[in-house]
């Protein structure tokens, strides 16, 4: 299939259909769009919006259950509307390259990272010859086009041996194999910490200004689509609001969906969230103070013993009233830090204090006096919240392990006042959290953690995984509690655009020992560590920001 004057990808008038228990369900209702070469078009929009199901359809992946109703896909002016499963391999990878969201789940974790790829290499060649000297070296080459540079000892790895942006670039590798003409990336980088984030978009544009390659950018990163994309295309409710390029969206938006977008991302805000009403500040004296926290980790693997050095003499002092971010990479030791901060792991060395209390020396029955004073938040509140138990009694558990509503008209009363406190009605108290969307989830948990008048919560990475919008409703959420109930927050995230919106202090990591920390306008302004300012230089949507 060669590439003429045509669009490398054309969607025109494309209506996808699922089937449900009350017959056929839109999904995508006549969307036309197209990617040329050497063009990096965005599609953007919330969870369920329709971006998955389009590029399902786009790469001829839908599952049985879809169909679609209306209109074409054309790859370089053929048609392919409606070609079954073994024409459409033809295409994919000989024309087009798919990048998936998780590596995680995409890599085969059994397998060698060069064997995957060899197993690209020789599909896509259509010899039938196996790990020949020719595949292994085609192999080779796509490792380290895609940014490897070591790409023989990543060639023998496995995937649990790589990091997280290593595996996302064999998973580019793979998708170069074929020496494809357009890219379709569905959201590559929205788990990956945002310098490895910038690393691998900035090896992506460096593809496509090289071989001229057409992309199609999956993501719910607005911020990702304003730095990066030559025009954006918005999707909701499986339409398309919005389509031009990146200067005509930023300044013109003729949708009100866009332009709720647009205010959500973190990159647009000047300055930090304002609670929705003045509350007399509470920030003052030492909430928690946590001195020379260190923690050994011992790993062993094919007969062999090692360390790993989770933190290094951490520090961390967090005001009472106010959100203490606590950022770096992953394996920075920001999680590590908080598990032991709530006495989920214990220290090698070194004390934490909770208003005078000290934590570390603590027994288990002594801990549970604690836990009222200090909560956790997840960062999935799917898999933290029990799927089987409603809403109310997700939220009673912990007043009914307390004894602090003896009744169940009690409970319920306080349910009801906690649902309000977060912004969901009764309504919601009788629905599973199956039932409820990632941001309702989120307040349900939040809810939870309430539930019991805590002074400190530590929330880990408790807005990473929402759409933009979702997020910017949550944060809000939590500065309103704050300026409401008092509220110390201990904030982990790797999200620099995040903590700018919400936080006073921030403490950057860095392989388990702590960079720098301090006031965040200082730290953003003038950062003493190079580090940091790696950090901070790779917060998406920057390009387009407001000035100060």
């Amino acid at each position: 299939m060669s590439v003429g004057p045509d669009p490398l990808l054309r969607i025109d008038d494309l209506a996808i259909d699922y089937r449900t228990g009350r017959g056929w369900t839109p999904a995508v209702r006549g969307i036309s769009l197209e990617v040329r070469p050497g063009e990096l078009v965005s599609l953007v929009g919330e969870s369920g919006s329709g971006k998955t199901t389009l590029v399902q359809g786009a790469l001829g992946l839908l599952p049985p259950s879809a169909r679609i109703g209306r209109g074409t896909i054309a790859y370089s002016g053929v048609d392919v509307t409606g070609w079954p499963d073994k024409r459409m391999r033809l295409v994919r990878g000989n024309h087009v390259g798919f990048i998936p969201q998780d590596p995680n789940t995409s890599l085969n974790p059994v397998k060698r990272i060069g064997h995957q790829v060899i197993e690209a290499v020789r599909f896509n060649a259509q010899d039938g010859r196996r790990d020949s000297a020719a595949h292994r070296e085609a192999a080779l080459e796509s490792l380290r086009a895609a940014g490897l540079a070591d790409a023989e000892r990543v060639f023998d790895q496995y995937p649990h041996e790589l990091s997280g942006g290593m595996k996302q670039r064999a998973l580019i590798a793979i998708a170069l194999a074929g020496k494809p003409s357009i890219i379709v990336a569905d959201e590559p980088t929205s788990a990956l910490d945002v310098t490895v984030q910038k690393r691998i978009l900035d090896h992506l544009a460096g593809l496509r200004e090289e071989l001229d390659l057409g992309v199609l950018l999956v993501t719910h990163d607005l911020g990702v689509a304003l730095d990066r994309s030559d025009r954006i295309a918005v999707m909701q409710e499986g339409r398309l609001v919005e389509e031009g390029d990146v200067a005509q969206v930023l300044t013109s938006a003729s949708d009100p969906y866009t332009r709720r977008l647009l205010e959500a991302a973190p990159s647009r805000h000047e300055g930090r969230l304002r609670p929705s009403s003045v509350a007399e500040s509470t920030a003052g004296e030492p909430a928690l103070v946590a001195e020379g926290l260190t923690k050994t980790y011992r790993l062993r693997g094919r007969g062999t013993r090692s360390e790993l050095r989770a933190l290094d003499d951490a520090r961390l002092l967090v005001r009472r009233g106010t959100t203490h971010a606590i950022v770096g990479e992953s394996g920075a030791g920001k999680s590590t830090l908080a598990g032991i901060l709530v006495g989920f792991t214990s220290p090698d060395g070194g004390t934490v204090h909770v208003d005078g209390t000290e934590l570390t020396a603590l027994g288990r029955r002594e801990w549970r006096g604690v836990r009222r004073d200090l909560q956790f938040v997840f960062q999935n509140p799917f898999t933290s919240l029990d799927p089987r138990f409603t809403v109310s009694r997700l939220i009673a558990e912990p007043l009914r392990a307390f004894g602090l509503a003896r009744t169940r008209a009690e409970r319920a009363e306080r349910v009801s006042e906690l649902l309000a406190a977060v912004a969901l009605d009764d309504s919601y108290a009788q629905r599973l959290p199956g039932q409820l969307s990632g941001g309702q989830r989120q307040r349900v948990a939040i809810a939870r953690a309430l539930a019991l008048e805590p002074k400190v919560i530590v929330l880990d990475e408790a807005v990473s995984a929402l759409d933009v919008s979702v997020q910017a409703q949550i944060l809000q959420l939590l500065v309103d509690l704050q300026a409401e109930l008092g509220l110390t927050y201990v904030f982990v995230t790797h999200d620099l655009g995040v903590v700018r919106l919400v936080a006073d202090d921030v403490t950057v990591m860095r392989a388990g020992a702590v960079v720098e920390s301090g006031p965040v306008e200082e730290i953003f302004a003038n950062p003493s560590d190079d580090y940091t300012r790696s950090l901070i230089e790779a917060i998406p949507g920057t390009r387009h920001a407001p000035a100060p």
